[in-house]
C-alpha cells in the first residue's frame, strides 16, 4: 500500500502532530491525498518550546490548521511515578484525549507518525496506540526513517534533517518521580547547549548533576567546552558530567 492509497481509503483523518520529521511527512501526505485533515499538537511539560514552534511553522507551510490541546500529563499517577513503561500510560492518556477531541471535530480516524524503522518491542507507547486503534500509515506502508527523511527533503520541509528528539521525561531515570521543575531544568540546560552549537544531544538528570551525552562528531567539542558548559548551567546543576561513550543517534 502507498500513502496515496491509504488516504484514498481514509480520506478524513486527524494527525497527531509532534513537529518532528515523521509526523511532518505524514501531515504532508494527508494534505496532498486526503479530503479533510487537521493537525493536533498535545502540549505538555514533556515537550520543549521549540517543538510547538516547529509544528506551527510546518502546519502553516502545508496550509493545515493546527489545533493545540493542553494536557496536565503529570496528573496521571502512573506517568508521574515514572515506571519503566511510563510511555504506555502517557500515550494512553494523551491519545485518549486526542481521540475525543478529534471525534468532536468530525474526524473518525486518528493517525500517528510511527514509521517502519520503529521497534514495537522497544516502545511500550506503541502498545497503547494499538489498543486505542490509532493508525500509523508510515509503518503500515513500510516506510522507514531513511525514506521519511528523503520524502521530507523532496517536499521542502524544513525539519527534514531535524534530529529525533525524545520527550524530556526520558532524561529522568526510570523509577525516579518526574516533576515539572526537573523537566524545566533539563529544558533550560539543553537550550543552552544548543545555543553553543550542540545537536542531537541528551542532558540526563543524575540527582543534582547532569550527564551530557553527545554524538561522536561533537564529543571533542564537548570536552573542550566542558568548563564553559558547567559555568552556564551552574544555576540548575551542581556539575555537568560528560559521558565519554559517544551517543548513537537513533533514527527511531
Amino acid at each position: 500500500m502507498t500513502l496515496q492509497e491509504f488516504f484514498e481509503e481514509n480520506p478524513v483523518c486527524a494527525v497527531a502532530f509532534s513537529g518532528g520529521v515523521d509526523s511532518a511527512v505524514l501531515l504532508s501526505a494527508a494534505a496532498a491525498y486526503g479530503r479533510k485533515t487537521a493537525a493536533y499538537f498535545v502540549r505538555t511539560v514533556f515537550q520543549p518550546g521549540f517543538e510547538l514552534q516547529d509544528a506551527r511553522e510546518t502546519a502553516g507551510r502545508l496550509g493545515v490548521e493546527l489545533r493545540v490541546l493542553e494536557a496536565d500529563i503529570l496528573a496521571v499517577p502512573e506517568v508521574a511515578a515514572n515506571p519503566a513503561d511510563r510511555c504506555y500510560y502517557c500515550k494512553r492518556a494523551l491519545f485518549t484525549r486526542l481521540l475525543e477531541e478529534a471525534a468532536r471535530d468530525g474526524f473518525p480516524v486518528v493517525l500517528d507518525g510511527c514509521n517502519a524503522s520503529d521497534d514495537a518491542g522497544d516502545r511500550p507507547g506503541m502498545r497503547a496506540l494499538a489498543e486505542l486503534g490509532i493508525r500509523s500509515p508510515l509503518r503500515e506502508c513500510g516506510i522507514g526513517k531513511a525514506e521519511v527523511r528523503r520524502m521530507a527533503r523532496e517536499a521542502g520541509l524544513r525539519v527534514w534533517a531535524k534530529p529525533s528528539y525524545a520527550c524530556l521525561a526520558t532524561r529522568v531515570p526510570a523509577g525516579t518521580a518526574v516533576s515539572a521543575a526537573a523537566l524545566e531544568r533539563v529544558e533550560r540546560g539543553e537550550t543552552a547547549l544548543m545555543a553553543l552549537g550542540f545537536s542531537d544531544l541528551r542532558l540526563r538528570l543524575r540527582g543534582e548533576d547532569g550527564l551530557l551525552q553527545v554524538t561522536k562528531e561533537q564529543l571533542e567539542m564537548a570536552r573542550r567546552l566542558l568548563p564553559e558548559i558547567r559555568e552556564r548551567l551552574a544555576g540548575d546543576f551542581r556539575t555537568v558530567l560528560l559521558d565519554e561513550a559517544p551517543r548513537e543517534s537513533r533514527e527511531t
